[in-house]
């Protein structure tokens, strides 16, 4: 149960620190006096958004702190699951920074947004005047009668299945739209791949294609200048060689003579020997060199394919026409298993939906069950609130596909008179009647939950009287195993309370405050007198007072 709460620099708030006890405590105060920011400041501990707006003074931060009686409600597994260090008076802690930005904290760890949530939503449940609306939403219809039907287990493993139903689903559309087109492409796929396997493309290919070509198509002319370096260098007359050879005779003379002769001669000697090994060298290659027309041509058609393919598919050189192949080549082995793999899929689709079609039957059959119960528990509080012919009905159909909460569509029916038939609440449910319908299931879903605190923001709206009175009674009969936190702006279920807090506006200097205390037993009397008859005290309002508070503490 919330234990103490303490706000800092919150709208109107500078700094007030609440304690609360168990049962039901009562917050009242006149209309703009700051309930609603005491709510909002508690909402911001159960993971609601804010910015700088909410900031008093806009030089501070804004801290909400809450402290959390939980040791009766097993939530260790929690807290060690989102590794958080478990305490049985937890704190939890919302700071809005003076640029808007906040930070949240579960015993001191930061935590995000969203596991702050997880754990609010373990810890107060906040009912505002709005939330009646939720009556005639279906997904929080089912979420009551699944909450009676206590099958959160099988409505858990039936969302997991459904997820990789769905995910399943998802890839088989995807595969067939995709293999159909590839079908439709199959044959300009595969004249791609013949043409390019046709070719036997190899790395590095067309460089020496293009450098045989060049030789081929200058034979003549590289034979004769290779003919014509032969024969200068080592033919018969005039030739280097012979040339050489007369120098060294000549240097020989001197060498021994003459210092630097000895360096020429050894240089030309050097010469002479590179000069024998090149004259074969030469003859060799020109020997090799002939005028080829046919390797020619053969050459030439080959670069001229290998060109056309890379200015047909765009690409820049040969590897990107080697790459092209091997991805049609795998893009056709693709398109030719896609059937299979659909009907791998298909198998798989049809054995989750086997599996999905059990859970929710399964589920179908709880819910339909609870159904009745619910109907009874409701009707019976009802009742009790002075309705006593209503009529609360749940109609379940069930749906042609799998949805995210099963194969239930549902609707809650209701007429508060004898001769009117059920219809949708929206038809027929006037505001108070939609209060009541709120609370009675409030009640019934609190028991069953066994959640720490619930907060009702004047669930008692468009009621009064004998009416209130008895709803009161069904608030005080909650809170005796649950905490309950109700503001109200009703005598009648103000006097229930085993605490009453009032919120006040006051002012201080340049500034109007929001505060809030808690009113011994005379204050008490005060405040439910002013609800009675307003500002001007009367002994009527006082003694009516008196007598509805001794409901609740007697003398």
């Amino acid at each position: 149960m919330l234990k103490a709460l303490s706000i800092q620099n919150y709208a109107l708030i500078k700094d007030i620190r609440i304690d609360f006890n168990g049962g039901l405590s009562i917050i009242t105060g006149e209309t703009g006096a700051g309930k609603s920011i005491l709510l909002g400041a508690l909402s911001l501990l159960v993971g609601q958004r804010a910015d700088t707006s909410v900031l008093f003074d806009t030089s501070r931060k804004c801290i909400v702190e809450g402290t959390f009686q939980i040791s009766a409600y097993g939530m260790e597994k929690f807290f060690s699951e989102n590794e958080l260090d478990y305490a049985n008076e937890t704190s939890i802690r919302r700071e809005i920074t003076t640029d808007g930005k906040s930070r949240a904290f579960i015993n001191d760890t930061p935590v995000n947004i969203s596991l702050l949530k997880l754990l609010g939503d373990k810890l107060i449940d906040i009912h505002s005047q709005h939330e009646n609306l939720y009556l005639e939403n279906p997904v929080f219809q089912l979420e009551i009668l699944d909450t009676i039907a206590n099958q959160f287990d099988k409505l858990s493993n039936y969302k997991s299945n459904f997820q990789a139903y769905r995910k399943l689903i998802l890839e088989y559309e995807l595969l067939k739209e995709t293999n159909q087109k590839q079908k439709s492409d199959l044959d300009y796929f595969q004249f791609q791949f013949n043409q390019l396997r046709d070719a036997k493309l190899k790395e590095g290919e067309l460089e020496e294609l293009e450098v045989e070509f060049q030789m081929l198509t200058h034979a003549e002319e590289i034979k004769t200048h290779l003919t014509f370096a032969s024969e200068a260098i080592g033919g018969e007359g005039t030739s280097l060689i012979i040339t050489v050879k007369d120098c060294l005779n000549h240097l020989q003379k001197i060498k021994d003579v003459y210092h630097p002769g000895l360096e020429i001669f050894n240089r030309l000697d050097n010469m002479l020997i590179e000069l024998k090994d090149l004259s074969p060298t030469i003859d060799r290659l020109a020997a090799s060199i002939e005028h080829d027309q046919e390797r020619t041509e053969t050459v030439r058609n080959r670069i001229d394919l290998i060109n056309s393919l890379l200015q047909k598919h765009r690409a820049f050189d040969l590897s990107a026409l080697i790459q092209l192949r091997n991805e049609l080549s795998d893009k056709i082995g693709s398109i030719v298993t896609a059937d299979e793999k659909l009907l791998s899929l298909q198998k798989e689709m049809d054995f989750q939906k086997q599996t999905l079609s059990k859970i929710a039957a399964e589920i179908s059959k709880h819910r339909n069950a609870s159904a009745p119960i619910l109907e009874k528990k409701v009707e019976h509080i009802l009742h009790q609130l002075g309705m006593l012919h209503a009529v609360f009905h749940i109609e379940l159909t069930s749906t042609p596909d799998f949805t995210a909460t099963g194969n239930d569509r549902i609707r809650f029916l209701f007429s508060a008179n004898k001769q009117s038939a059920p219809q949708e609440m929206s038809k027929v449910a006037s505001g108070g009647e939609m209060a009541r319908l709120m609370l009675s299931l409030k009640a019934i879903i609190a028991q069953t939950m066994a959640l720490p605190t619930i907060i009702f923001d004047e669930i008692d709206s468009g009621v009064s009287g004998d009416i209130a009175d008895k709803m009161g009674n069904i608030i005080s009969n909650l809170a005796s195993f649950t905490q309950v936190i109700n503001i109200t702006h009703l005598p009648q279920i103000a006097s229930k309370g085993n605490n009453h807090y009032l919120v006040y506006k006051q002012d201080q200097q340049q500034h109007t405050y929001t505060h809030i205390k808690l009113l011994s037993a005379n204050e008490r009397i005060t405040e439910i007198a002013k609800m009675l008859s307003g500002e001007q005290l009367t002994d009527a309002a006082i003694n009516n007072a008196r007598e509805l508070l001794k409901q609740v503490i007697p003398n």
